[in-house]
């Protein structure tokens, strides 16, 4: 049997959800495992901009500089630009993705499936969008809009870290089904 038999046999097994993620047989995929881990990671610099954040959410400075130099702020750039990077670079080259390619995937068994790198993907824009409207919201000086977009995003963080659960991923396979993406790909 060929690996890309033994692909297709194990997305056999998944469910229904998962089955819909799964690198088609022949398709460059990726360990799933990898953005789960760089899912926790952003869990938890999240929950550190939710713990910085509410002590400064309700008085905010006001001038845009100082609300700009606030370091759950700060944390929360780098955040976005780290959604960013993977959203328009690509999850595959993603800072966390690379290091879990170099360090971590090489002490773990052989993933049960890969995973089309599409909706990963368009979840680490969709967590830019949200981080986006969160520090624009924030620099507006709207009380708690920082503490609330991070909070989102955590959510979907914490529910890809620990169930394996990706919204974005869901989300793109929605857009996918009703034709709202991926309308101008062909199959090869």
């Amino acid at each position: 049997m060929t690996t890309n038999d033994s692909r297709s046999a194990g997305t056999t097994q998944l469910s229904g959800s998962k089955a819909a993620l799964a690198a088609k047989p022949g398709q460059a995929g990726i360990d799933p495992r990898g953005p789960r881990f760089g899912a926790g990671i952003t869990a938890v610099l999240l929950l550190t901009v939710i713990g910085l954040g509410l002590d400064a959410a309700a008085a905010l400075p006001a001038t845009i500089a100082e609300r700009a130099s606030q370091p759950e702020f700060i944390l929360f750039a780098v955040i976005a630009a780290l959604f960013a990077w993977g959203a328009f670079v690509g999850i595959q080259r993603h800072p966390y993705g690379l290091f879990f390619k170099a360090a971590i995937r090489p002490r773990l068994s052989v993933p049960s499936h890969l995973e089309d790198p599409r909706p990963p993907t368009f979840s680490q824009g969709v967590g830019f969008v949200i981080t986006v409207i969160g520090i624009v919201l924030h620099l507006a000086a709207v009380p708690y809009a920082l503490v609330i977009f991070a909070g989102l995003a955590f959510i979907a963080a914490f529910l890809n870290s620990v169930f394996d659960y990706c919204l974005g991923c869901q989300l793109y396979v929605l857009l996918v089904r009703a034709r709202v993406v991926g309308r101008g790909r062909t199959a090869a």
